[in-house]
């Protein structure tokens, strides 16, 4: 009979113990001597069953494994958007976008995870981004979450155009074949899906309360264009953060006879259980997410029931790998995802990425812009109010550096209103 010599054999758990009594006397020794535990040095597996653990990665090497991060770039549009691009020694680049509000923080912001990043594999995104994010002491905050979350779009973009597939065949394949977008109503494209501000051409900004005149006004023109786009149309409103809870419980309530789709941002995500309590007032979804950033920021609007649609941005709240994360959240509470998108082509690429991987994805903001003054090659065309899922590798679309190039300058400044009453600072 062979001699049994596999991990479970009575010689193996034999030699096992041997080494950890040996062990174990060597460390209590040490302890009661008062010297230093001795480092223990863990021998190579005997069983050649177990010999390639330590490098099993190496057995699926290919053509283009070991490729290194060689350097990263950033580019501030005249428009804001900011962008960052990664080159390897394979010739291989990805691209990727951040917040465009503090566009040069987040542009030198990018630059300074170059010294990690330079020499490393980047397929590893994961680890990176929890290298990006705990690796300083002060963690979160919108414009270190946009530098995190350009970096980790352009790193995907890499790792798909290594492995010759889009991103979201990397998360298991695609959950859609198509994605429905809203933008601007267009019968051709069949695209029914909008979003208006609660003003809707009047007057800016919103009084802390308003009276019953501003109401009727808000009321008479959303009931004219219910009327012109009829109910096949779904029109969202977005407050964008702008209108005060006492203005916004009433026109949360004076709206819904016309049957918005969502109230969007109907208060600032700052104060949740404000956003809560409103949420209870109405039978229409409230939607809230584009100034949100990481899984820790949407927890509480999940638990609290503060909004029934998300609208996480890629380019802020975490990038692809945290929008998955995210949305799988926000799955637990039967909440769908409809991802911000008001900037470039890297932002819409990362969201449609997102869209084509995930279960509760509902609508893609802006998923209309075609950005041809970006793109080498033109994105594919929307019928019936959807996008087919993109198929070219990494984030799947091509951008046209010389056309980035040309647009490169100096970003528009804050963007501050005031009433024009008083002189303060509004929201806008």
């Amino acid at each position: 009979m062979a001699k049994e010599t596999g991990p479970g054999s009575g010689e193996n758990l034999k030699s096992r113990r041997d080494f950890f009594k040996t062990t174990g006397q060597a460390v209590a020794a040490s302890a009661l001597a008062g010297t230093a535990i001795p480092y223990i040095q863990v021998r190579e597996p005997v069983n050649p069953e177990f010999s390639n653990i330590e490098r099993s990665d190496k057995a699926l090497a290919g053509p283009k494994d070991n490729v290194k991060v060689t350097n990263i770039e950033t580019f501030v549009l005249k428009n804001t958007w900011v962008f960052v691009k990664i080159s390897t020694d394979a010739g291989i680049t990805g691209w990727g976008e951040m917040l465009k509000d503090d566009a040069k923080a987040c542009a030198a912001g990018a630059l300074e995870v170059k010294d990690y990043l330079l020499g490393k594999d980047p397929t590893r995104v994961t680890h990176h981004w929890q290298a990006i994010h705990r690796g300083a002491f002060y963690r979160g905050g919108p414009v270190k979450t946009a530098i995190l979350s350009g970096i980790d779009q352009a790193l995907w973009d890499i790792t798909g155009k290594i492995y010759g597939v889009p991103v979201y065949r990397l998360f298991g394949g695609p959950t859609r074949d198509r994605i429905r977008v809203y933008g601007t109503l267009n019968p051709e494209k069949g695209i029914n899906a909008m979003k208006v501000g609660p003003n809707m051409g009047m007057r800016q900004p919103v009084k802390y309360v308003e009276g019953q005149k501003y109401v009727d006004e808000v009321v008479e023109r959303f009931k004219a264009l219910r009327e012109k786009v009829g109910d096949g149309v779904d029109i969202g409103v977005d407050f964008h953060g702008a209108v005060q809870p006492p203005t916004a419980a009433i026109l949360i309530k004076a709206l819904e006879q016309f049957n918005p789709w969502f109230y969007e941002e109907v208060v600032q995500a700052l104060n949740v259980d404000v956003m809560a309590e409103l949420a209870k007032k109405t039978h229409i979804p409230l939607a809230t997410g584009e100034r949100i950033f990481t899984k820790w920021g949407f927890r509480e609007i999940l638990e609290k029931r503060a909004a029934t649609i998300i609208q996480p941005d890629v380019c802020y709240a975490g990038g692809i790998t945290e929008l998955r994360l995210i949305a799988g959240m926000a799955e637990a509470y039967y909440t769908p995802v409809a991802p911000h998108n008001p900037q470039g082509p890297c932002s819409l690429a990362a969201s449609y990425q997102v869209a084509a991987s995930i279960p509760n994805f509902l609508i893609q903001e802006r998923g209309d812009n075609e950005y041809a003054d970006l793109l080498a090659r033109p994105l594919p065309p929307i019928t019936n109010g959807h996008r087919p899922i993109l198929t070219d590798p990494g984030l799947g679309i091509t951008i046209d550096e010389d056309k980035l190039k040309a647009q490169v300058g100096e970003p528009k400044p804050y963007r501050v209103q005031y009433d024009p009453d008083d002189g303060s600072v509004v929201d806008w």
